[in-house]
């Protein structure tokens, strides 16, 4: 079936290499996330087109432009046209799936349906033409406006073909609202535990993706089997109770909750669902039966240093996610020696992250008993002020350097000890960030 055409502004290089296809006898249409992109009235990024030509004649109808023939082998040609990288892929079906990624085989067809026919969910499985528009022949478009997430087929066998592609629902669900349907929903559940077989770097690009959505919350509590199957440490977290006034909901809960809550920061996300993940191992019940968790919040850091490295997370941002998580439950007062100390030790941008995660946390709690804002709102303001001081953070900040304290008499290790000392003292306001005031504070230490 055909639809109407959509409000879409077509890259020339698209349309040419559309036009090039077609005038040589071969249907071409783009395919794809910006088929869904388009349908949702979100201007497309990345063009991929389908084409009944096979690869060998794609190449001959594009001669003189830059080839990447990597994906040659399962039909796709990457061809750069007008300085835009574009991938060409002919009507294909596909074999089994035996690394869980990459088709065994695949038969070339003429057919774009029986193309589509392979795809996962039916919002991909759409194709888009600059004259005809839309080609839905399993109803993605319905799906869209219904909010729906269905599989193209049966669910199950998409789903062992490919499992990430679970997770790929969950990443629509939680960005896109698309809620997976009964049946689409029991085969994310069945086949979750096939994700360990999944390569670790292809599970974080797709949970870094979730995140970030503004339906995670949701996608995170009604799925936790699925989240457990890819991070096998989230398990003891749903179900676990906090038995404590100070909280609403079970481990797991809340901690869904409070990633929902908190702002679409990837560093402060991941924060959040991994913050209360070494509570299980730390539960102590009292007399009364109350839960503690003493100690927790270094547990779940160095659980989390773990995971992380696991999935491949890059090394700076996983240093990010760990110092927040050692640091979430710990207690900041707001007067200034102890907010300098706390903005040298992270620096600006981590503070501000780490009040975000205390905001997000608080959030998911029993604010009847346990309400915090009022405080971190303080303790953001109070920064705000120290920081327009412009006080040092960093050495480097400072209004002298190594060598005006070589110049007074220090050398070696002194100096980065004095620096250290300085950018301190300066921060806290015990001297100016002057730099004979500086000078003369070295100078009494070297007294003392």
């Amino acid at each position: 079936m055909t639809r109407r055409r959509p409000a879409v502004r077509w890259p020339e290089p698209v349309r040419q290499a559309i036009r090039t296809l077609e005038r040589a006898g071969y249907e071409c249409w783009a395919v794809g996330g910006c088929v869904r992109d388009a349908a949702l009235g979100t201007p497309p990024h990345d063009w991929d087109l389908a084409t009944a030509a096979p690869p060998e004649r794609v190449l001959a109808l594009f001669p003189g432009c830059p080839v990447n023939r990597k994906g040659e082998r399962h039909g796709t040609v990457g061809l750069t046209i007008g300085g835009m990288a574009l991938e060409i892929t002919t009507f294909r079906v596909e074999g089994d799936y035996s690394d869980f990624r990459h088709p065994d085989g695949v038969r070339f067809t003429g057919s774009l349906r029986e193309d589509l026919s392979r795809r996962d969910f039916t919002v991909n499985a759409m194709a888009l033409h600059p004259v005809l528009g839309f080609y839905d022949p399993f109803n993605g478009l319905s799906d869209l406006r219904e909010r729906r997430l269905r599989a193209v087929g049966e669910p199950m066998e998409r789903m062992r073909e490919d499992p990430l592609r679970i997770l790929r629902g969950l990443r629509f669900y939680a960005r896109l609202g698309l809620v997976p349907e009964k049946a689409t929903a029991a085969a994310f559940r069945a086949c979750c535990p096939m994700l360990g077989r999944i390569s670790r770097e292809r599970v974080y690009a797709e949970l870094d993706g979730m995140l970030c959505g503004e339906e995670v919350r949701a996608a995170l509590s009604l799925f936790p089997e699925v989240l457990a199957a890819a991070v096998p440490e989230l398990a003891p977290m749903a179900g676990f109770p906090q038995n404590t006034p100070y909280h609403l909901y079970d481990v797991w809960g809340h901690t869904a909750c409070a990633v929902g809550a908190a702002p679409p920061a990837a560093a402060v996300r991941w924060a959040l669902l991994l913050h209360d993940i070494g509570k299980p191992g730390r539960f102590v019940p009292d007399e009364d039966g109350r839960a503690h968790f003493k100690g927790h919040a270094a547990l779940s850091a160095a659980m989390a240093e773990e995971i992380l490295t696991r999935l491949t997370m890059p090394k700076a941002e996983r240093k990010k996610v760990v110092q927040l998580i050692r640091w979430h439950d710990a207690p900041i007062p707001a007067g200034r020696a102890h907010l300098a100390f706390w903005l040298r030790t992270l620096g600006k941008e981590q503070f501000f992250r780490l009040l975000a995660v205390k905001r997000a946390d608080n959030a998911a709690q029993n604010r009847e008993y346990s309400d915090r804002w009022p405080e971190l709102d303080r303790l953001e303001q109070a920064a705000v002020s120290l920081l327009a001081e412009g006080p040092p953070l960093t050495p480097a900040e400072l209004a002298v350097n190594g060598r005006d304290l070589l110049g007074i008499g220090l050398k070696g290790p002194e100096i980065g000890a004095a620096l250290r000392r300085l950018t301190a003292g300066a921060s806290r306001g015990d001297y100016p960030n002057q730099r004979e005031a500086l000078l003369e504070a070295v100078r009494r230490m070297k007294r003392l």
